[in-house]
Parts: structure tokens; C-alpha cells; sequence
């Protein structure tokens, strides 16, 4: 996943930018959008869909069970339904120590 730093000012994603953030095809992101009830993108009146910022903390826990930990569509979807506090948590922690780690990468490099 691509650094989303600077999307936490916008309020709605395209899907083509939602497929670039998370290093996927687009196909990915609206089959995602079948399989997972939680992930809910408004339409606009052509029928595009824009993704909130709620459905892109959805869909870092999604990428983040499928892609980083390697679980089933249908895993991640039980996983969901038994623990989502604690899945969010762990995707939380995860995301908090890779970005201490580029810190020192980067301090490292300065030195």
C-alpha cells in the first residue's frame, strides 16, 4: 500500500485512485466491494463511485488480511465478523511500526 498521508484531507476517492493507494487493479476494489458488506462507496449520477474516507480505513483492514497477511476472501470476512476491534487494532499497531521504522531507515541514512 502506498503512503496515504495526504489523503486524509480528501473526502471522496475515485476508484482509480483507491486501486493506486493500495497497489491493485481496479477489478480488485469492486470485487472487494461485493464480497465485503462493510466497504459502502457513494455513486455520483454517471455511476462512478467515490470511496469516503471510513470506506478507505475498510479497505486498508481488507488489504491488510488479504495482501499483508495472506488470509482467504472468506477468512477476512469471518475474521471481520468474529473480531473487527482487534483486527483494526493490529492493522493500527502494524501501520504505526512501519512508519517508525522508515523514521530510523531514514535517520540511519542521515548518519
Amino acid at each position: 500500500m502506498k503512503d496515504t498521508n495526504n489523503t486524509s484531507e480528501k473526502l471522496f476517492f475515485k476508484i482509480g485512485e483507491v486501486a493506486k493507494i493500495f497497489s491493485v487493479n481496479i477489478s480488485a476494489i469492486r470485487f472487494w466491494e461485493k464480497e465485503f458488506d462493510i466497504l459502502k462507496p457513494k455513486k455520483n449520477k454517471k455511476g462512478n463511485r467515490l470511496f469516503t474516507q471510513r470506506d478507505m480505513q475498510n479497505l486498508k483492514i481488507i488489504h491488510h488480511l488479504l495482501k499483508e497477511r495472506g488470509f482467504t476472501v472468506e477468512g477476512a470476512k469471518k475474521k471481520l465478523k468474529e473480531n473487527k476491534n482487534d483486527t483494526i487494532n493490529n492493522v493500527e499497531i502494524v501501520s504505526h511500526l512501519k512508519d517508525i521504522r522508515s523514521f530510523l531507515v531514514q535517520l540511519r541514512e542521515q548518519l
